[in-house]
């Protein structure tokens, strides 16, 4: 993140209800900065181009979407800058193989290479060619290790762009998790020829969705009750559709969409091919999984559930002492970009209020608010424009900002599922991260139940925390991994 964005006051000219707040950007690695400095990759970056119906887009053709035989392809490949910081073996402990290994289109290759890819991550090697196969597969993973390459990779590679139907279906349990993924699709499949990819969530116009599925869709990526509406009303033909994936498994087939989901499958082709991925499974899916899928392929690459490259603190406190602890924090490290969980949507907009009374840059996002400005925020938070986003669990599920740094539980939750999740935001795809919690009086039990149930340790917080743990800079510029 280069260091002139975040020194200016972030005003964007809205009101403070949609979750964009006033405060100044303090100086980077300035005392009271909230730290910062330079990171090595930028925050990804979202480019809506002609987005239409809440981040349905279409990249423009390129250039170097026709191949001629014998053309040095790879050559003419736009690669975005190396990411030179360490990684852990949570995506490095690979059996060696290459994109390339899975016989997949050139065209396709040359999308996964311009995301930056360089090689599968393990789920990926797993995964990939199980998919394509078109068996059912049942994948365990933890969040942050490449488990939307390892479906979307297979899906775009059986897409037939000869028909004009809708061929595969993502679903996903929050909106924002929905537009990230379909702004990965675009991107992986813009040198392809025309495969047409679709988001659609809740809170949005149904009249602009129902628009866009007159014309063709190859791809739908959707939250439950939105894409349920869309089928009911014949909107959605969905009697075409070969694969269905099913991303944050576990929350999907949760108490709160399991019947949508069962009532979704029974509008599909009985020989559908299913996907679950997830990083948790409780014994929801395992009921699930007998009822629906046939003879799945089971991978669980999760030896442990938390990242190895998260290290994990708590310090003591009051409630009361809490915001004056999170200032402390916020002139002591040095943040990229921080996410902050609080347990309820009320003090969430309470906390950002009084972040940016204290001066520093924040952002807020739960989901009472209206679509468009959660939009908004999670756009400008992905892009750099602000260094601290206050959350509820809404931003747990998936989201994945690589310029995150530095994950503080403000309040900490009840369910280790949900401490898994939140942590997860931090230490992306196998790079280093920091996680703290504010532990209250009545939250000691609590800790000491979730470090049992993961199987991992939270340490008391030091008086100086190495920036080795969690700074880009201070890592190793080889790009080599790291024995955690």
């Amino acid at each position: 993140m280069s260091t002139a964005r975040m020194e200016n006051p972030v005003i964007l000219g809205l009101s403070n209800q949609n979750g964009q707040m006033r405060g100044s950007v303090k100086p980077v690695g300035g005392p009271g900065g909230g730290g910062g400095g330079s990171q090595t990759t930028q925050p990804a970056q979202v480019k809506p181009s002609s987005t239409v119906n809440n981040g349905n887009s279409q990249p423009a053709p390129t250039a170097n979407t026709i191949i001629k035989p014998g053309d040095d392809w790879k050559k003419n490949l736009k690669l975005p800058p190396k990411d030179l910081r360490m990684r852990t073996s949570d995506v490095t402990a690979t059996k060696g193989n290459e994109f390339e290994d899975y016989c997949l289109k050139r065209e396709l290759l040359m999308g996964i290479f311009e995301m930056g890819w360089e090689k599968p991550s393990p789920i990926q090697e797993e995964s990939i060619p199980i998919a394509l196969s078109g068996r059912d597969i049942l994948a365990r993973a933890k969040n942050g290790t490449g488990k939307s390459g390892a479906y979307l990779i297979p899906l775009l590679e059986r897409i037939d762009l000869k028909k004009d139907s809708i061929q595969a279906l993502v679903i996903v349990p929050t909106r924002e998790l929905a537009l990230q993924v379909s702004q990965i699709c675009i991107q992986v499949s813009k040198h392809m020829g025309g495969v047409k990819v679709m988001a659609t969530t809740g809170g949005t116009n149904l009249r602009d969705d129902i628009l866009r599925l007159d014309e063709t869709v190859h791809v739908v990526i959707a939250t439950p009750g939105r894409i349920l509406d869309l089928i009911k009303k014949g909107v959605a033909k969905v009697n075409q559709v070969q694969m269905i994936v099913l991303d944050e498994a576990d929350k999907l087939l949760s108490q709160d969409f399991v019947q949508m989901m069962e009532e979704l499958l029974s509008y599909l082709h009985k020989q559908r091919q299913i996907l679950l991925y997830s990083a948790t499974f409780p014994l929801s899916v395992q009921k699930f999984m007998n009822a629906h899928l046939q003879k799945p392929y089971e991978i669980n690459l999760m030896e442990e559930l938390t990242l190895k490259g998260v290290t994990q603190y708590y310090a003591y406190v009051t409630e009361r002492q809490k915001v004056h602890c999170l200032n402390t924090l916020f002139s002591r490290l040095q943040i990229n970009q921080s996410i902050i969980f609080c347990n309820s949507s009320q003090r969430v907009e309470l906390l950002a209020k009084k972040i940016s009374q204290l001066g520093y840059s924040c952002f807020y996002i739960h989901a009472k608010m209206r679509q468009e400005h959660r939009n908004r925020v999670f756009h400008d938070f992905r892009n750099g424009l602000c260094r601290n986003l206050v959350c509820t669990d809404l931003f747990t599920r998936g989201i994945d900002i690589q310029a995150v740094n530095v994950v503080i539980n403000f309040d900490f939750p009840k369910l280790g599922e949900t401490y898994l999740h939140r942590i997860g935001r931090s230490g992306r795809f196998g790079h280093l991260g920091l996680a703290i919690n504010l532990i209250t009086y009545d939250d000691r039990f609590n800790l000491k139940g979730i470090e049992e149930q993961l199987g991992t340790e939270i340490k008391p917080i030091p008086s100086s925390i190495d920036k080795s743990l969690y700074v880009a800079e201070y890592h190793s510029e080889s790009g080599e991994e790291v024995k955690l």
